[in-house]
């Protein structure tokens, strides 16, 4: 897709979701970029009508550029790094780091992140379920993450606490855009998919350099959360 014509990206932030990526991504690179933020609805934890109005999705991260306007953190990922990423956070095609990179930048929106949406929308309905039919909604979630997002996610993790065993960051000794993507999903890991700390020490030393990262610091001071987490 061609520039849509702004000298400015607008990031049009929803509070506690995947923008965070966006965010620090474009505090990690410098890049020109206004922001607009979006309060969730109290009750329902939606985006507001206003945000929805933006997103052709209703789903966060979304950008408009002039013309452009985009959804899916990868495809904006790769959309401002074609822009405003001289080379940086993208190690270069036939390097060593860069199937690391291209694996670990697609498994976080492939394969990690739908996995911890669904645990998380499952624990949502045994809490949300009508008295009279919780037991039926827990007793399904149960079995599913028995048989399915349990041992996917297990799997998963132990693969994430190898791979950071063996170097810094995803791809090498340098943040990439691999660790951007991820860095979102690795805290719900820790939160929601039982990342500890004695059993996934890589894990959570990963989470501990990135936020201490200054451009990550600056990201979470421009959200004013406090938690990118529900």
């Amino acid at each position: 897709m061609k520039p849509g014509g702004s000298n400015v990206i607008t990031l049009h932030h929803l509070e506690k979701s995947q923008s965070i990526r966006i965010l620090w991504l474009l505090e990690e690179l410098g890049a020109p970029y206004e922001i607009k933020l979006y309060d969730r609805d109290p009750k329902t934890r939606l985006a507001p009508a206003a945000y929805k109005a933006i997103s052709p999705l209703g789903t966060a991260p979304v950008i408009t550029d002039g013309a452009v306007t985009l959804a899916e953190t990868n495809a904006i990922v790769d959309y401002i790094l074609d822009q405003y990423g001289d080379g940086r956070l993208r190690p270069a095609a036939g390097t060593p780091e860069r199937a690391d990179y291209l694996f670990w930048f697609h498994t976080a929106q492939g394969s990690l992140q739908p996995l911890l949406t669904n645990k998380f929308v499952m624990l949502a309905m045994t809490t949300r379920a009508p008295f009279l039919v919780r037991p039926i909604a827990k007793s399904l979630v149960n079995a599913l993450e028995a048989g399915f997002f349990g041992p996917r996610l297990n799997a998963l993790m132990g693969e994430i606490e190898k791979a950071l065993g063996k170097r810094k960051w995803f791809a090498g000794d340098e943040l990439t855009a691999a660790d951007i993507v991820m860095g979102y999903s690795m805290e719900l890991c820790a939160h929601r998919a039982g990342m500890d700390a004695e059993r996934f020490p890589n894990g959570h030393r990963f989470l501990k350099q990135m936020r201490e990262y200054p451009s990550y610091i600056r990201a979470m001071e421009k959200d004013g959360k406090g938690t990118i987490l529900l």
